[in-house]
């Protein structure tokens, strides 16, 4: 794992080493220009045939997928440079291992997608400090609105620089989403049915950086806390590459895809919610490992008593963050959006949760929050 600032010139020597001819810079416009990036294309661009090119979406989406590889097959690049923050990433990683488009949505849809063959060195650096993307071995993509994952080692880009520079002039909504992203995927993984001991292990050192370092990332950033958070978000990628998220991730999808609440803002919406459902449910947890302890583990990183604690604490953290927790104020109607909602949660996500739950069980985890929180 490296943190390299631009002038160790990093990327010349992974271009150098492997003598690369034919390179895309693949990234997000906005992010690519605002967080300096830009800077890395006079590295190398005088000597190597480069091509730059920009998604357009927000979340990484089939129809999008399907002109990116058109693009990148067309030019037949023997390395992809991807420079942004998940979706980015997630394109760059599918894109990578994808041999076709032929029925491509029936077969995301299906899970037919399978990773066999890399076709070109991929370089991740990612922009913004909260999915782990860089490291994890899977990516999602919408079909219709709907996410889909796709999964396999294949995908894990061969290498990634983590930049701190490239972080540090984010906005402060983007890096509450992201980094409040980190935080849900750490505590996520380690309640999850498929945690292990490494991925237990990845989760509480990502906890132990974030939590010291997400408030004055946000307020007073520094080289110091950006690199933190930068590995904070790596260790959480490390851990959920192993166990998957759980419930917060499969009910967070809907809100970003029909109502435009970026992920890690939409992950915080219900994480408190599952949370208790699943400590007061322990009786009828399918874990092989034994929940309550678990939860003590959480208990004792976030230097809390009890769940009580672990809710308030939480709260607190998203209200500093200002990550709005309010249905109504976001556009969302559970009224009116409950059923959309409900077709868009992600099954794979929910058979990682702890305690068997359905949808009936998520509807009114959903209404009673609304009443609550009106």
């Amino acid at each position: 794992m490296e943190i390299s600032k631009l002038k160790d010139k990093k990327i010349v020597s992974i271009i150098n080493q492997k003598n690369f001819k034919k390179i895309i810079v693949f990234a997000g416009k906005q992010s690519f220009y605002k967080s300096g990036a830009n800077k890395i294309l006079k590295l190398f661009t005088e000597k190597k045939n480069v091509k730059l090119i920009f998604k357009n979406k927000n979340i990484p989406d089939s129809n999008e997928l399907k002109k990116l590889y058109i693009t990148f097959s067309k030019f037949k690049p023997d390395l992809v440079i991807a420079i942004g923050g998940g979706t980015v990433l997630d394109y760059s990683k599918i894109l990578n291992i994808l041999d076709d488009i032929e029925n491509l949505e029936k077969r995301i849809i299906m899970q037919k997608i399978v990773p066999k063959k890399k076709n070109y060195f991929l370089l991740a650096l990612p922009t913004t400090a909260g999915s782990g993307a860089e490291v994890t071995s899977n990516a999602v993509i919408y079909v219709n609105k709907v996410k889909f994952s796709i999964e396999g080692e294949k995908l894990i880009p061969d290498q990634f620089i983590l930049v701190s520079e490239f972080v540090i002039k984010n906005p402060k909504k983007i890096k509450s989403s992201s980094g409040f992203d980190a935080i849900s995927q750490a505590i996520e993984s380690v309640l999850s049915l498929k945690s292990s001991k490494k991925s237990v292990n990845f989760a509480l050192a990502s906890l132990e950086l974030s939590l010291g370092n997400y408030l004055k990332y946000l307020d007073k950033p520094t080289e110091q806390n950006s690199s933190l958070m930068l590995l904070a978000s790596n260790l959480s990628g490390k851990a959920i590459s192993i166990s998957k998220t759980i419930a917060p991730h499969a009910v967070s999808y809907p809100f970003t895809s029909y109502f435009n609440v970026s992920h890690g803002h939409a992950v915080s919406l219900t994480l408190n919610d599952f949370l208790k459902f699943n400590y007061f449910n322990q009786k009828i947890s399918q874990s092989s490992f034994n929940l309550n302890e678990r939860y003590k583990l959480l208990f004792k990183k976030f230097k809390v008593k009890n769940i009580n604690e672990l809710d308030l604490y939480l709260k607190d953290i998203k209200k500093k963050a200002n990550l709005e927790d309010n249905f109504n104020n976001l556009g969302i109607n559970l009224d009116k959006d409950i059923e959309k909602i409900l077709d868009g949660l992600n099954e794979q996500r929910l058979k990682n949760n702890p305690i068997k739950i359905n949808k009936k069980d998520i509807k009114e985890i959903l209404l009673k929050k609304a009443q609550i929180n009106p």
